[in-house]
């Protein structure tokens, strides 16, 4: 009993626990509230490591010349260039954003807010994936939660397998044994291995399950998707190697009381990292928006003021979005700036711009602006959208609804060139609009007779107003 007890000992203290800051990396034998090397607060996180006298030490640099390899160098002018082996998800939006389907052996992450629809995109690609078996993992939902989903959505599931579990060795295994074309693992963070001595979605595990199942999928050649949480800060949750690992990194988002969904890929080892998709939530799931520019103006009839229509680039495809702006006499004593899917801090720039180079009075107003459909823009170029839109709502004047904008705004009120120019003319025209306002920078690029709509040159915000109140009229 004492020798069962002593190995027993022995074999718990192969791991020890310390903590480390995932803000600076600092490690610590004990939690700290504070760390002290960067002083962040709440940033020590716990981890398992192996004690020093079981750990491998590096020998002797010089006798590593009689070491046997199992592989060897080669020059890269004898590798072979073998076309990439792409898997046909169903969805063609998702393929799309991939360049082209799953890679053989890839590991794509996915995240997202919790109910924005990641797991009714992954049993979608389940149900319409071209693989003859998809073993979908589900850590969180019963089978019977997952068989009414799959009747909302209406797909065959004959070559789609159900598995509730959590434990990594027991999902390997059925992989395995079901010789299956794509692994989807809902989610990473409910796994655990059994060596590894912590709870499901601690630093430590995740990274251990996430290895076994990138190793799988290397050695095996089976793509595996990912679905991965976020934390209260926005950022994926578990440790900042998970996203280095994997080779797909694709972030879900949008807002919950729009149907509206967008895909953005953020890595991609196998494509472009500019890709973009966007879904719109049904009764019986998401669907792909091919002409997403149409969907995203607005659909009144009558001029209304306070509107203007932004030439955005998002990713790698150009959109077509409405700028909404609304200004007011303040209701309270401190007037409220408040944007919505639009850099607060940026607009109170714009605003100031307004104030100073062209002496609209602003100070004293509510300016409230608003990006139509729930979507969030980071581009620059929406700028000139957006005081176009603010002069609007001031002027009380109706902007012409077949013209469109695409600049960025700097401190002195000049208006700077954007990127993708063409993109977003081209866009311009196939919508249907007549004219577009960009800056005289870029207009001096253009060829002169190859676009198709009227494109106006502006140098300043001072020549705004008389390009939108007299030339469009």
């Amino acid at each position: 009993m004492a020798t069962l007890r002593g190995r027993r000992i022995a074999t718990m203290a192969k791991l020890k626990k310390h903590f480390y800051c995932k803000e600076c990396g600092a490690e610590s034998p004990k939690w700290l509230g504070k760390c002290p090397s960067c002083s962040a607060w709440n940033t020590m996180i716990e981890d398992l490591v192996l004690p020093s006298s079981e750990s491998q030490t590096a020998g002797n640099w010089k006798e590593y010349g009689s070491m046997q390899l199992a592989t060897r160098p080669v020059p890269i002018d004898e590798l072979s260039s073998l076309p990439v082996k792409r898997m046909n998800t169903g969805d063609v939006e998702f393929d799309a954003g991939l360049g082209g389907g799953l890679v053989a052996g890839s590991v794509t992450l996915l995240t997202g807010q919790p109910g924005i629809g990641k797991s009714t995109l992954m049993l979608q690609i389940a149900l319409g994936a071209s693989s003859d078996k998809v073993l979908y993992v589900s850590g969180e939902e019963s089978p019977e939660q997952l068989k009414l989903r799959a009747n909302r959505i209406g797909g065959s599931g004959k070559k789609c397998y159900i598995l509730p579990e959590t434990r990594v060795s027991a999902i390997l295994a059925t992989a395995v044994q079901l010789e299956t074309g794509l692994l989807i693992v809902d989610s990473v963070q409910t796994l655990y291995a059994e060596d590894v001595d912590s709870a499901p979605g601690s630093i430590a595990q995740i990274r251990a399950t996430a290895f076994q199942l990138i190793r799988f999928a290397k050695e095996s050649g089976t793509p595996v998707i990912l679905i991965g949480h976020i934390n209260k800060e926005g950022e994926i949750a578990g440790p900042k190697l998970l996203e280095h690992m994997v080779d797909t990194v694709v972030h879900f988002e949008g807002e919950k009381q729009y149907a509206y969904r967008m895909l953005r890929v953020l890595k991609n080892r196998f494509g472009s990292t500019d890709a973009l998709c966007l879904y719109e939530m049904q009764d019986d799931g998401l669907h792909g928006i091919s002409n997403p520019s149409e969907f995203l103006l607005s659909q009144h009839e009558g001029p209304l003021s306070g509107s203007a229509i932004a030439a955005t680039v998002e990713g790698n495809r150009p959109l077509l979005i409405e700028m909404q702006a609304l200004v007011g006499a303040p209701v309270y004593g401190t007037p409220q700036r408040v944007a919505n899917g639009f850099d607060q801090r940026r607009m109170a720039m714009l605003l100031a711009v307004l104030e100073k180079r062209c002496g609209f009075p602003l100070a004293q107003k509510d300016v409230f602006l608003n990006v139509a459909g729930g979507l969030r823009v980071a581009d620059p170029a929406t700028d000139l959208a957006v005081v176009a839109a603010v002069i609007s709502s001031l002027e009380d004047k109706a902007l012409h609804r077949q013209v469109c904008f695409a600049a960025e705004i700097g401190l002195s009120g000049e208006l700077r060139a954007v990127t993708r120019i063409d993109a977003r003319i081209q866009e311009a025209a196939r919508i249907g609009f007549k004219a577009i306002c960009i800056s005289k920078y870029n207009a001096r690029g253009l060829r002169p007779g190859k676009n198709t709509i009227n494109v106006v040159g502006i140098s300043s915000v001072d020549e705004l107003y008389a390009t939108l109140f007299e030339k469009f009229r």
